[in-house]
């Protein structure tokens, strides 16, 4: 097998002795625009992303995935995800979903199920999917995947297919750094989030509200078969959604309007949550992302409604002027990834944040691939409510 390691400030597992070439990864730095310094409560001298490449050419992904099994046996690359936030591998040989879903694969995490999907993803090979359709004018603001529900992966991997040569990036962030800014400039804030959690009332249709966006049995009618009736469909649908095993904090609702039957989902969930091992507060949301979608609507081409509504876990309204300083902060904090084509970013969901901005061209010039996975411990709660776990999803 082929073995590998990290140079420089990096404590990570020597070579072993192989029949194979070595992969080697090593450090390298990228312009400001793509990669900043970290500031508390990360350690001193830690970027955004860390960018790693092999020191030598590597052709054979079999070295690669060897590679990057042999950093994970002591768990090297989970500890700099936990550190760092989000790595990016450059000069791979990645060219295909399928290369793609061996390489994530190799760092031996649990495949995510995803329930309650709002965008759809179609599979292209194990664990891959576009990471999302909607078209090239929207923007999708920074958040953390799946704020909305409280079963959500904890790494993310990133492939791209084919970039765009203008626009395109994705942002960057600290989930980490957003709370502890966000606490020390809007205090009265965190503390109405930590006391009351969120309500998060997401509406599913039979058809889609966006282009790009799920369907219901999307979302959870994987058991549903063409031929069931409505009470049937419905209650496999209703079972998909007990398996969050939230009891009063997680309710639904039928409807029946002008535009179609849907189902109306509410979670009372955290949006602060804790990091696994530091018990480090971070800010797990798409509330930021929320409010831009809101005030953009009908007024900025390539606006998207919302799915969901977002409250204090009190019912009562978030003020704008809150979710605007929110969003402040994470221009101020962010970097945007300039793709090039065969690039992976990887991200500890809980404490890094992305998204995508709109680019140039045609649609078919930007194609990312996202593959979603469980980590072997959940974000932990941010006070001592029942509303604040998370949980995943059970089988």
């Amino acid at each position: 097998m082929a073995s590998s390691t990290v140079h420089k400030q990096f404590s990570t597992p020597k070579a072993a002795e192989t029949t194979h070439s070595a992969v080697v990864f090593e450090p390298f730095n990228l312009p400001s625009t793509n990669q900043r310094q970290l500031t508390h409560p990360h350690p001193q001298n830690t970027q955004i992303p860390l960018a790693l490449r092999p020191s030598t050419d590597a052709t054979s992904l079999d070295n690669v995935v060897s590679a990057i099994e042999t950093l994970q046996r002591s768990k090297s690359l989970t500890k700099l995800l936990a550190r760092h936030g989000t790595l990016l591998f450059r000069d791979l040989p990645i060219h295909s979903a399928v290369d793609f879903s061996k390489f994530a694969h190799a760092f031996g995490y649990r495949p995510h199920e995803i329930i309650g999907i709002v965008v759809d993803r179609p599979l292209l090979a194990p664990n891959v999917a576009p990471a999302n359709e909607a078209p090239k004018e929207v923007q999708i603001y920074s958040h953390n995947e799946s704020p909305q529900v409280p079963h959500a992966p904890e790494y993310i991997f990133f492939y791209a297919h084919k970039a765009p040569e203008k626009g395109g990036e994705t942002p960057i962030s600290s989930s980490l750094e957003l709370f502890h800014r966000a606490q020390a400039e809007i205090p009265e804030f965190i503390e109405q989030l930590t006391e009351k959690g969120i309500i998060s009332k997401v509406t599913y249709k039979a058809t889609r509200q966006n282009v790009g966006g799920s369907t219901l049995k999307q979302a959870f009618g994987k058991e549903v078969l063409d031929d069931d009736d409505e009470d049937t469909a419905r209650k496999k649908i209703e079972a998909q959604i007990s398996r969050y095993g939230r009891g009063r904090h997680t309710t639904w609702e039928w409807t029946d309007s002008e535009d179609g039957k849907g189902l109306v989902l509410t979670h009372r969930i955290p949006v602060v949550r804790t990091q696994p091992e530091t018990n480090l507060p971070t800010l797990f949301t798409g509330l930021a992302a929320y409010y831009k979608n809101r005030i953009n609507a009908g007024h900025v081409s390539g606006s998207r409604k919302n799915v969901a509504e977002q409250l204090f876990g009190d019912g009562t309204p978030i003020p704008d002027k809150y979710l605007a300083h929110l969003a402040k902060i994470t221009d101020e904090i962010r970097v945007l990834h300039k793709w090039r084509q065969g690039d992976v970013l990887v991200y500890d969901n809980i404490i890094a944040q992305h998204g995508r901005e709109p680019w140039e061209g045609e649609q078919s010039d930007r194609v990312i691939l996202a593959s979603l996975f469980d980590g072997e411990n959940l974000p932990g709660p941010y006070g001592f409510a029942d509303w604040a776990k998370v949980v995943q999803a059970s089988d």
